[in-house]
Order: structure tokens, then sequence, then C-alpha cells
């Protein structure tokens, strides 16, 4: 694995671990598998991948507990999400956590709520600039002082959360459309595929952006769109 791939990793395993999605273990057992159909999506192809796998396990003497396996699946819980051929949704036990959560009622409330609903953020148009009242309040120079403003995206960001869209798993083989935008609360943008949604990115301005023109603003979305 090349530096870089390394470096993203590890970044991606230390917002896991933030959010408490994942923890450090010392067990000598492994994570789950997960395969799925490739190239010409045939059946044949995807069991030759099964008997691959399960070789393998066999050869190194690894083993897999039967009741834990779950075989030719039309979609799949993973990781906080529901995968299938249509594409990528939020898991449904995440969204009744959030259609429960109250209005956060101290920084540490905040910061769990963010950390939840910023692990979906792909999901979310404009997630950035709906979380900054929010994320204006976990500031050490900032006062606890929950306004109308702020609940009015907390409650804003919990609706569309419980309302996210099913994501398009990306043709290689198609052409791709981006989308740009930016404001003085952030810059954001879309990227989609033959009509549909493939992913939202979004993030707030950095404190030398504040003080661009609209124009360089504009710019600096799209150099944050080719980045993301």
């Amino acid at each position: 694995m090349a530096s870089l791939e390394l470096a993203e990793l590890k970044k991606q395993l230390e917002g896991l671990l933030e959010k408490q999605f994942v923890r450090p273990s010392v067990s000598p057992w492994g994570a789950p598998v997960l395969f799925v159909k490739k190239k010409d999506n045939s059946q044949e192809e995807h069991a030759e991948h099964l008997r691959v796998v399960l070789q393998i396990l066999k050869d190194n003497q690894l083993y897999a507990k039967l009741s834990k396996c779950e075989f030719w699946l039309e979609l799949v819980n993973f990781l906080g999400h529901v995968i299938s051929k249509g594409g990528i949704a939020v898991d449904p036990t995440k969204v009744e956590t959030v259609m429960d959560w109250n209005s956060p009622k101290s920084v540490t409330e905040i910061r769990s709520f963010l950390g939840l609903a910023g692990y979906y953020r792909k999901f979310i148009e404009g997630f950035s600039k709906l979380a900054l009242p929010l994320t204006m309040l976990t500031r050490k120079d900032k006062a606890f002082v929950w306004t109308t403003k702020c609940e009015e995206n907390f409650q804003e960001l919990k609706k569309r959360l419980t309302t996210a869209p099913v994501l398009i798993l990306p043709d290689p083989k198609e052409n791709y459309n981006v989308y740009c935008d930016a404001s003085k609360q952030g810059l954001g943008c879309m990227l989609m595929q033959q009509g549909k949604v493939v992913a939202y990115a979004s993030r707030q301005l950095k404190s030398h952006e504040q003080n661009y023109p609209t124009h360089d603003l504009e710019l600096a979305a799209i150099v944050y769109a080719l980045k993301v």
C-alpha cells in the first residue's frame, strides 16, 4: 500500500474510532469478509469468488462460524449502510436513532450528534452549512447558547438524515457530472451520474477563505470538488 493510501486509511480509522463505530482490538479473529459480484455480474463468477475465499480460509486454517455467514443476499448491512444493486442507503436503525434524538443540552451532546450525522454527510446536501451553527458552539471561545437558528438547523439535519436518498453505485464506463456551490457558510459539491446522485460533499470555510471575493470562492469550490 502506498504512503498516501496508508495516510488516508489512518485518517479514516481515526475518524471511525472517534465516532465509536470501531474500537481497538488484539483479537486473533478477523473482520467480516464482504465481497460482491464484479466484471460480468454473473452468478457463476460470484460462485467462483465464493469458492476462492473459502479455499483461502481452509488453506490457512481459518474458520468462519456458519451461523454468522450469509450467502447470495440481495442486500447487505455493512458499517451502518444498506448496500444493494439499487445503491447505498442509510441503515434504518440509525435513522430511528436520529429521529429520537433530543435537542443537545451541552457541547458533548452536540459532538455526539454531529459525529453520527457527519458519518452520513455524503447523503446530505449542504451538510456543512447546516451544521455550522452547531459546530460554532463546540469552540472553546464560544458560550453555549442554543438559539432558534441552532434548533432549526438541528431539526433540518434530522429531517434530511431520515429522508436521505439512495446513492447510486457509480458506473466507471459512464460520464460523471460535478456540481459546485460556494457561500460565506462553506463549500459544497454533488457528484451525479445519469441524473442520479452518487454523493454529496461539503465543508466549512477555512479562516483565510472567509475573506475571498465571490469568484475566488467559486473557484475554491471547484478545486474542492475535484479533490474530495
